[in-house]
């Protein structure tokens, strides 16, 4: 009895372990979403990971949708919180089977993201997104 409670104990150890690096390393499907972060913390008990949310507007004026991603990795919630406000592509990785909340809220692991230079309105037409002000100069002396 002792023997098969060993057992029993040893493969737990063994095969938990394995079924996490598996599932964290396979990816049920990846893409890309394109929109505005309007939401992003970091947030959890113990386990704490980044949570966003990313508006999605297909054409001005309709109704937003919303995509509800996590980050895992520090350099990429830096870059996300730097970007914040301007229209951003986030490349993600959907992952299931991951049992607990201390991988994250969501499915979506970002894992990417760089700013998006045009709006599509429809196929062929495109809106430039408004560049960057000038940078100010140092003021003029006054005339004399």
């Amino acid at each position: 009895m002792k023997r098969v409670v060993l057992w029993g104990a040893l493969a737990t150890v063994v095969l938990v372990p394995l079924y996490f690096l598996a599932a964290l390393s396979w990816n049920y499907s990846t893409g890309e979403r394109a929109g505005w972060v309007q939401k992003f913390s970091h947030k959890g008990w113990l386990c704490k990971t980044w949570e966003g949310e990313l508006a999605l507007v297909s054409m001005p004026g309709a109704t937003q949708e919303k995509f509800l991603f996590t980050v895992r990795d520090e350099a990429v919630a830096q870059e996300i919180n730097r970007v914040m406000g301007k229209r951003v592509s986030l490349h993600y990785e959907q992952k299931v089977g991951l049992p607990t909340r201390c991988f994250g809220e969501t499915r979506h692991y970002v894992t990417r993201v760089s700013i998006v230079p045009e709006i599509p309105l429809a196929p062929g037409v495109v809106v430039p997104a408004p560049a960057a002000p000038p940078a100010a100069s140092a003021p003029s002396a006054p005339l004399k």
